[in-house]
């Protein structure tokens, strides 16, 4: 499902628990399947400019539970997406969760590349104040200049993630 609208806003401290209501229930349908839970994105970073929705990566040790933790999703309202063009990150959707902060959802074996990009991100941030401010700065700029268009929105911001993926090993 496409962005409707591109907003960027200041940092929420509310976002923390948001996680934690949205983690509680996956650890209730996912119990004894995973390895983890983890807060990741721009939402994770204590003082980011984000946009309202929480990205959660669920970890498991690997695709042997696979099957059985879609199942029990599936009981809990979400339906997988596929990779959507990523490997190593499993997306899910879901409807119907008014008493949740708007959420992505992602299942991650431990060893995926990605999930490791996602906290190695996460903990550089969290860790430098001065790169949180410039890529907030960069998210909002990109937020007002495409509020219609996630693609160029993402696209703008594109070069900071880069540069910062340096900054952080990750190139």
């Amino acid at each position: 499902m496409k962005t409707a609208k591109v907003t960027v806003v200041p940092y929420n401290p509310a976002w923390r628990s948001d996680f934690e209501k949205i983690k509680k229930e996956l650890e209730n349908a996912l119990c004894g399947l995973i390895v983890g839970i983890e807060h990741i994105g721009s939402t994770s970073v204590e003082g980011l400019a984000a946009k309202p929705c929480i990205d959660i990566d669920v970890i498991i040790e690997n695709y042997s539970v696979f099957d059985n933790v879609v199942e029990k999703l599936k009981e809990i309202g979400y339906i997988h997406e596929g990779d959507l063009g990523i490997k190593g990150r499993e997306a899910f959707k879901y409807s119907d969760k008014p008493y949740l902060q708007n959420h992505h959802l992602y299942v991650c074996p431990k060893n995926s590349e990605e999930l490791h990009r996602h906290i190695v991100f996460r903990d550089f941030l969290r860790s430098n104040p001065d790169a949180v401010k410039k890529y907030g700065s960069v998210k909002q700029t990109a937020a007002q200049l495409f509020p219609d268009d996630i693609d160029k929105y993402i696209q703008y911001k594109s070069p900071c993630i880069e540069e910062l993926y340096g900054a952080c090993g990750l190139k």
